[in-house]
């Protein structure tokens, strides 16, 4: 990586140098063992950093393939963390790079205030002056807030294929895509006519829809004079109105202020405070009957609208071939790419760039993307705080998720009251069972009981006695 040494065209120059400190350091939070990255280190400095290619990437049929990290450590303010790919050429002088330096696409994330973007910009050669405007992707659909404000490591990946259709995604997932020729602004190829700047409306032309009904005459009854509002004479003073009380009385406990000087300050005054009488009073001071809509009021007379007989449409000029017209149909293949440039001002510091990459392989890029970000996601992950604290966290941000808790833990707590609480039985035709009531039993009985026991057990003895004499004699 190359540090400029230049400073920033149309700036004051205390502030033009880029001066913007770059350090190679680990993450602060959710740290990979051994793994480092290139961070902003300065706020409110221009930053100028860049880097040669291994070799020239050429818009040929291979798909481009951009992708890095971003992760804004600090959160961010107002700043940007995009890159540029710039455009290959003779006196190509990393450091002098700084932000007229021809590039070939700019593309990443950029904030300020609670304008959320992502950009992807190209450079496109106008063929028939050899001029280069800036195209840019309209603006994704998605809330691209949670990006610079969670404090992760997020991978930025944009693609472009030679057929003019691009993607960008975040986190690989795709949050914007579209096509070169159709979803850029301004389009990349002008329209094939273009109003005639020299066509003038006609003095006479009538774009009225409606005018006012010429033969319409203003009724013998209608009186403009009539006030819009008028005193309610029905309405009657409330009962217990404080009349010689006034609504506002000097305060009896402000004091006159020690350096107060009546020569240069006037007589003092202490301030006006409601008067405490009326409070409980419907009112006080001279009371005004209230205003009421007047029955008779209609305001100016104006005659009805009607249709205008001589309307002639809106106008708008012809049309005529338009001069700068040209066909690009292969706006993929811009101009070919030798560096990549980080050109930046930010207003928050520590934003931590790693793993550019610029291939033309989906499979390369996602293990590039596995090696680094993936194990910077499993150590975010295994760093993560309980469901509990994530669900107090979110509702920090969103107050009315408490409520959402409440309801979601009180319904099963209701549910099982409701279905789990005993009942009473009114049915008087059911037969209740009665459970065996234990007897209690007497020493005589168990003595009884035992002595039958070894009863059986004697019987048992002389039976098996009996069967082993018969199978030793063979007979009964």
């Amino acid at each position: 990586w190359v540090l400029s040494k230049t400073k920033k065209e149309d700036t004051d120059d205390n502030i033009a140098k880029y001066d913007g400190r770059w350090e190679v350091e680990e993450l602060k939070e959710n740290t990979v063992p051994g793994d480092r990255g290139l961070v902003l280190k300065s706020m409110a400095k221009h930053h100028a950093i860049s880097a040669m290619l291994t070799k020239p990437f050429v818009f040929d049929n291979k798909p481009l393939i951009v992708q890095y990290e971003v992760n804004f450590q600090e959160g961010i303010d107002c700043g940007g963390a995009y890159i540029k790919l710039l455009s290959r050429s003779d006196d190509l002088d990393l450091e002098y790079f700084f932000d007229k330096t021809p590039y070939t696409i700019m593309f990443g994330p950029d904030k300020c205030g609670e304008d959320y973007k992502l950009h992807f910009i190209f450079r496109h050669k106008n063929p028939k002056t050899g001029e280069y405007d800036e195209k840019h992707a309209k603006r994704p659909d998605v809330d691209l807030k949670k990006f610079y404000s969670d404090k992760k490591t997020h991978l930025y990946t944009l693609v472009l294929k030679p057929d003019n259709t691009f993607e960008m995604l975040i986190d690989q997932s795709v949050v914007s895509k579209g096509s070169l020729l159709e979803d850029m602004v301004p389009p990349v190829n002008p329209p094939k006519e273009i109003e005639d700047p020299s066509d003038k409306k006609p003095d006479d032309w009538d774009e009225r829809p409606k005018i006012p009904d010429p033969n319409a005459v203003k009724p013998d009854d209608w009186d403009e004079d009539e006030p819009s509002k008028i005193e309610d004479l029905d309405a009657v003073k409330p009962e217990g109105w404080l009349d010689d009380e006034p609504e506002y009385i000097p305060d009896p406990n402000a004091k006159k202020p020690e350096d107060w000087d009546e020569e240069m300050d006037g007589e003092w005054e202490a301030p006006q405070i409601p008067n405490p009488k009326c409070e409980t009073a419907p009112g006080c001071g001279q009371w005004v009957r209230p205003m009421m809509n007047n029955p008779n009021y209609k305001g100016k007379w104006k005659p009805p609208m009607i249709d205008n007989p001589n309307y002639q449409g809106i106008w708008s000029p012809r049309k005529i071939s338009n001069p700068d017209y040209f066909e690009d149909l292969h706006p993929f293949e811009m101009a070919t790419v030798s560096a990549i440039g980080l050109e930046l001002w930010s207003m928050t510091s520590d934003i931590y760039f790693d793993n550019f990459i610029i291939c033309s392989e989906k499979e390369v890029a996602d293990r590039w993307a596995a090696d680094g970000w993936g194990l910077k996601k499993l150590v975010a992950s295994a760093n993560e705080p309980g469901m509990v604290s994530q669900l107090v966290t979110a509702a920090e941000d969103h107050p009315w998720l408490w409520v959402l808790y409440i309801l979601t833990l009180a319904l099963p707590v209701g549910l099982g009251v409701l279905f789990c609480w005993p009942t009473k039985k009114v049915d008087e035709d059911i037969d209740f069972k009665k459970p065996d009531i234990p007897k209690p039993i007497t020493k005589g009985q168990l003595e009884q009981e035992g002595q039958e026991l070894e009863d059986d057990e004697v019987e048992l003895e002389e039976e098996k006695e009996n069967e082993e004499e018969i199978d030793k004699d063979g007979k009964m």
